[in-house]
């Protein structure tokens, strides 16, 4: 794959951006311009863009096996991705916002509010709750997850319910701002090495939250053991009053044979 180029990949935004402008304008281009842009980055060759692999099309087909930018729901590409795995080496590169700046754009007038930063800032766990859509798949030898951690701007259309339109809004574009990381994660020491080093050899799920530095929903620190535990770098170890308790699983060790000569 590229080599990471912070400053090729505002190039590359700034090239993509100018082609879609010119021939479509802003308010139409839904969410293609975060994947065109990273789609470009990974892969300059357009001739290797939108590549037939059996039922499929791959976005990107080179040297490196295939490559493909979800910017949304893992789980959504399951099956292509079953299907990819079975012929090749496959890199899905999936972008995690670590802070992104928020305009509205009104659908009736056009007018676009001025940009807003928004508190919530993410990080690589962000990402944890659609790692665990294909939690059988995380460690399979043929898969390689690029997490891309951007800044980014975010347009939402005016078009939802309550106060001003906002709450159940639909997104229009997001265009990065910035490319700061790349991180990989192919087997099972890849993930390991995402677990929090501050963590007690047994600890809560409360524990894990507060060391992770995310919430106790769902998309927190439920997100991190079920990916933790699909990889089988955490097991459960009994109970704390009403809280499960996790430690750290040994590695996995195949057993030796001694064939006799």
């Amino acid at each position: 794959m590229r080599a990471f180029d912070p400053d090729a990949f505002l190039a590359v935004r700034d090239a993509v951006l100018t082609s879609e402008r010119e021939n479509k304008g802003i308010g139409t281009l839904g969410e293609k311009s975060l994947h065109r842009i990273l789609k470009s980055y990974y892969e300059p060759l357009c001739a290797l863009h939108e590549q037939k692999i059996g039922r499929y099309v791959a976005d990107i087909l080179n040297e490196d096996g295939i490559l493909e930018i979800q910017t949304r729901s893992l789980s959504a590409m399951r099956k292509k991705l079953e299907a990819f795995l079975e012929v090749t080496h496959v890199t899905v590169i999936h972008p995690v916002v670590r802070q992104k700046w928020v305009s509205w754009l009104d659908p009736q007038t056009g007018e676009i509010s001025p940009k807003r930063k928004s508190p919530r800032a993410g990080t690589l766990y962000s990402a944890f709750w659609e790692l665990g859509g294909i939690p059988d798949l995380l460690c399979h030898p043929n898969l390689t997850l690029c997490l891309v951690t951007l800044d980014m701007d975010e347009i939402r259309y005016l078009d939802g319910w309550g106060r001003g339109g906002k709450r159940g809004s639909t997104r229009c574009d997001r265009i990065p701002r910035a490319l700061l990381a790349e991180t990989r994660l192919a087997g099972r020491d890849a993930y390991a090495a995402l677990l929090p080093q501050a963590l007690p050899d047994v600890f809560t799920k409360r524990e894990l939250a507060a060391a992770a530095g995310v919430r106790m929903e769902r998309t927190g620190a439920d997100a991190l053991l079920r990916v933790f535990r699909a990889v089988g770098i955490l097991c459960e170890d009994g109970k704390r009053g009403k809280e499960k308790l996790y430690r750290r699983c040994a590695p996995q060790i195949a057993p030796q044979t001694n064939d006799l000569p």
